[in-house]
């Protein structure tokens, strides 16, 4: 039954990705974050240990109130149960959400709308994006899909996996989505988050350091079953997975620079300040909106590569 819940939560992700009208779970695990942030701030002088409680106190909250509703569900029934599960694995991934953003970027560049592509991409990353050029766009919007491939699509399920193996898939999930938002929302090395983001952003790190470097692999060999460069997403992953101050984002967007042959990185602006980083991959073509839709077949490609290993795992044990 648990490879059937999480087949069917990938199935209805890529069917119905995120409904704007619907109530989605890690809004409410924002507002919490939000509200936590608000009370340490205003009572706390420390924000560098307050760092540290916000994410004991925001873990904590979110254990006991997913658990609390598991069990209230069980006690209906094992069918509310499985259909429960199904609805919050499914909400908790995010590859047909990543792919329709990232599309409307890609709408917009193909007509010729750079400063409404500007504004679609503000959306998904968190640098300024008011003054980018058209290849500024594309390399932000790869860089974002080929990242959160790992955060929004692969992580999820391996932790999905880990909690079906010691019985708490949903409460493993929602452990991960609430670090991942918390480091999304705080975990920055600018002020006003630098101290309160540290205990966050380095969490994020450790959580994903599994799933980056298995993900990335996947990456690079979905990308070659469908035509891509293979060979050179290995040499560059090798080669470049440093160059991100990341020790996790390098390694997915080495692959997919790899892969594509293009040129990642570079310096960004991040709340009025730039910051430098080393690129990532070889300019060997000019980026091009189109390797924008060839980032997201990876994404999708290397969902169902996870899916087939996490099923056989599940098979076996």
């Amino acid at each position: 039954m648990d490879i059937l819940i999480l087949l069917l939560a990938v199935v209805v992700d890529y069917i119905l990705g995120d409904p704007i009208t619907w109530p989605h779970p890690i809004i409410y695990v924002g507002k919490m974050i939000s509200f936590y942030e608000k009370q340490i701030r205003k009572y706390l002088n420390n924000l560098r240990i307050g760092g540290f409680i916000l994410v004991v106190l925001s873990l904590g909250t979110v254990i006991i109130a997913t658990h609390g509703i598991m069990t209230l569900v069980g006690m209906t029934g094992k069918l509310a149960e499985h259909i429960v599960t199904i609805y919050f694995i499914y909400a908790l991934l995010a590859a047909k959400c990543l792919h329709i953003e990232a599309k409307k970027v890609y709408d917009e560049i193909k007509v010729g709308n750079v400063k409404n592509a500007r504004q679609k991409i503000s959306y998904l990353v968190g640098r300024d994006t008011t003054s980018l050029d058209l290849e500024e766009i594309n390399r932000a919007t790869v860089e974002t899909v080929a990242e959160n491939t790992i955060d929004g699509v692969l992580a999820p399920i391996f932790y999905v996996l880990l909690g079906f193996l010691i019985g708490y898939p949903v409460e493993s999930i929602f452990v991960y989505k609430t670090v991942n938002t918390l480091d999304s929302m705080v975990g920055y090395i600018q002020e006003p988050y630098k101290d309160i983001g540290y205990a966050s952003a380095k969490l994020d790190d450790i959580l994903n350091y599994i799933p980056a470097r298995i993900g990335s692999i996947f990456m690079i060999i979905a990308g070659g079953i469908m035509g891509y460069d293979m060979k050179s997403g290995f040499k560059i992953m090798k080669r470049d997975r440093f160059n991100h101050k990341s020790p996790n984002c390098g390694y997915p967007e080495s692959s997919v620079a790899g892969l594509l042959n293009i040129q990642l990185g570079g310096t960004n602006t991040y709340f009025g300040k730039k910051l430098y980083k080393p690129t990532i991959g070889d300019k060997t073509k000019l980026l091009s909106e189109e390797d924008i839709m060839h980032t997201i077949k990876i994404m999708y490609g290397s969902e169902i590569i996870i899916l087939m290993t996490s099923i056989m795992v599940m098979f076996l044990n």
